[in-house]
């Protein structure tokens, strides 16, 4: 008799975490990072259970944003510990491999940390485990949708022409590999002078008109401003000052909606964006 032959595997559920959302931008530069750690933030101060995967390999900027450096300890038959600051668990490159220092790797490769990141992690239990991809549409996403199945897929964007381009691209590889797209986000939309006034930098309102056509949910939209980049580079999000802060709110609109889209996923409820 011939041997028996190995099921195919596919994407397996991870114990204990009940939503994995993607954000994602395919262009860089736009601030795809700084949306995921406050988010992650603001999930976290509003109760919830929040992971963060740091899954763009060649720049891991998670660790600054969130104030941490340490390794992450190993525990148990080799698994490995996630570092938790600001109420997020977070595991990254930047963390086992710190400093100036490259990643220089091949697919197979980040196809094995992805895992690794997902499968030899010891996330608990969670609500929401965030995954902070890098841009484009390559090898990272496409070793995210085969391990583990996904709840949906934020995409951030700003207004300009170039960046929405790209974020097209992004709206197409979910389609393409059957993962929600829970809407989009603008960053850097406004930046407000001293006098009170508006400067639109990149174009405000062009990813609410983007989301629209595409039939998607504008998850919100933060404005360009210095204290949201000193946040992120002291490693103090301005999702830590909470709901009420005229910075930090803009990120917890953004957690209602994200929340709000998981369940109806969770529920059967939405539909794979169809692209004509």
């Amino acid at each position: 008799m011939a041997p028996p032959q190995a099921a195919p595997q596919g994407p397996t559920p991870l114990p204990g975490i009940n939503h994995v959302v993607a954000v994602g931008s395919g262009k860089g530069g736009v601030g795809k990072t700084t949306v995921a750690v406050n988010l992650a933030v603001a999930l976290g101060k509003m109760g919830y259970r929040v992971g963060l995967i740091d899954a763009d390999i060649y720049g891991p900027n998670v660790p600054m944003m969130l104030g941490v450096s340490r390794q992450p300890n190993v525990v148990g038959e080799n698994r490995i510990e996630p570092i938790r600051s600001h109420g997020v668990k977070c595991i990254s490159v930047g963390l086992i491999s710190p400093g100036d220092k490259p990643m220089v790797m091949r697919g197979p490769m980040l196809h094995q940390i992805i895992r690794q990141f997902l499968q030899q992690v010891e996330w608990g239990e969670l609500d929401y485990l965030l995954v902070d991809l890098p841009p484009g549409t390559g090898d990272v996403v496409i070793s995210l949708v085969q391990t583990v199945p996904l709840t949906g897929a934020v995409v951030v964007s700003t207004g300009s022409s170039v960046a929405l381009q790209d974020a097209r691209k992004a709206l197409e590889m979910f389609h393409q590999v059957k993962v929600e797209v829970l809407g989009m986000v603008e960053n850097m939309s406004q930046m407000r002078m001293p006098d009170g006034s508006l400067l639109d930098v990149f174009g405000a309102g062009a990813t609410e008109r983007t989301a629209a056509q595409f039939g998607l949910e504008f998850l919100g939209a933060v404005d360009l401003d210095p204290a949201v980049r000193k946040g992120g580079d002291t490693g103090m999000p301005v999702a830590l000052a909470g709901p009420d802060s005229e910075l930090g709110g803009a990120f917890y609109a953004v957690a209602e909606k994200v929340i709000a889209a998981a369940e109806r996923v969770a529920e059967g409820e939405s539909d794979v964006l169809e692209i004509s």
